[in-house]
């Protein structure tokens, strides 16, 4: 009996993570339409250039607004695309537009192409490919510095790149998937704490943390599934990081490989400091290599989630 609340929910989002697994958002695409997070980029940036202004208490309010807007946005467009879509070709269209949510392959594309320059030798490139991953300054790293960058940005991408769009597309549909998204890409432009952004940004940033706390602990739990440990660690270490929510996938990856990510890190020049996570040393090249193949079996394992809620419902 299907569990009414759900629907074909867990169906759909399984097809999805296997399609996307399989096609990506892919390039020749994306030339001719511009994936739909550069639609929602935009429009940040227009209410950014706009309503970004006043005192500080304009300002807040203005975010709120910003916020209040996406959200109004992005629930209209994928209820009215629900309701449009019937049969089994409106089925097929949901899926591949909840795939345009998720970024299991492109992910992993882009760690395996810092991992095969690492192993290449070519520095200056790896620092290339990193920084469009990371926001912190990367013309210094050494090959260490590089790895254990990645694997950081790896873990944290892990819940807010797929099990977040996930949880939340089995929860509202493509409504739930397609707020996470504009929330997410809205944190990742405004929801900073430099001078600009510290109160327009404000409510964005408040919302990414709460659309993150639960996928954020289903990201811990699968990665010390699939890296055969790092529960200590991760039960230790995730409240330590300055986000309520990356640190909880980022130390369970550093517990699952024995090494120790996080500290401070330089961002557009200035040094932040930051905790921790994990013990022993850095990590080399090769831990990146391994955490990759904990991504990938933790990305299984999500699959393997999904479908026993369909064969239990």
């Amino acid at each position: 009996m299907t569990f009414s609340l759900l629907g074909d929910r867990p169906e759909q989002l399984l097809a999805i993570l296997v399609v996307e697994a399989l096609l990506g958002y892919p390039e020749a695409l994306h030339r001719r339409v511009p994936h739909p997070v550069v639609w929602a980029g935009r429009l940040i940036s227009k209410l950014d250039r706009t309503w970004n202004a006043g005192s500080e208490a304009a300002q807040k309010w203005a975010g709120v607004g910003t916020v209040t807007l996406l959200v109004a946005l992005t629930v209209i467009i994928g209820a009215a695309l629900e309701a449009a879509l019937t049969g089994w070709l409106g089925w097929a269209v949901i899926i591949l537009l909840g795939t345009t949510g998720l970024a299991q392959r492109s992910l992993y594309l882009h760690v395996r192409k810092i991992v095969l320059s690492l192993k290449q030798g070519d520095i200056v490139e790896t620092r290339e490919y990193l920084s469009m991953i990371v926001g912190r300054d990367t013309d210094d790293l050494n090959d260490r510095g590089i790895a254990s960058a990645a694997t950081e940005s790896l873990a944290e991408s892990f819940c807010d790149g797929i099990v977040a769009p996930a949880f939340w597309f089995l929860v509202a549909g493509l409504p739930g998937l397609f707020v996470f998204k504009a929330i997410s890409t809205g944190d990742s432009q405004i929801g900073h704490l430099d001078d600009r952004y510290r109160h327009f940004g404000w409510a964005a940033a408040r919302c990414d943390d709460v659309m993150n706390f639960v996928p954020a602990r289903i990201a811990g739990l699968l990665i010390c599934i699939a890296g055969m440990g790092g529960w200590r660690i991760m039960l230790r270490d995730a409240r330590k990081h300055l986000s309520p929510n990356a640190g909880w996938s980022e130390a369970a990856m550093a517990g699952a490989l024995h090494v120790q990510m996080g500290g401070g890190a330089t961002y557009d020049g200035e040094w932040i400091a930051r905790a921790t996570l994990g013990e022993g040393e850095r990590p080399r090249p090769s831990d990146l290599t391994r955490a990759l193949a904990i991504y990938l079996r933790a990305c299984l394992l999500l699959w393997l989630v999904i479908g026993g809620l369909i064969w239990v419902l």
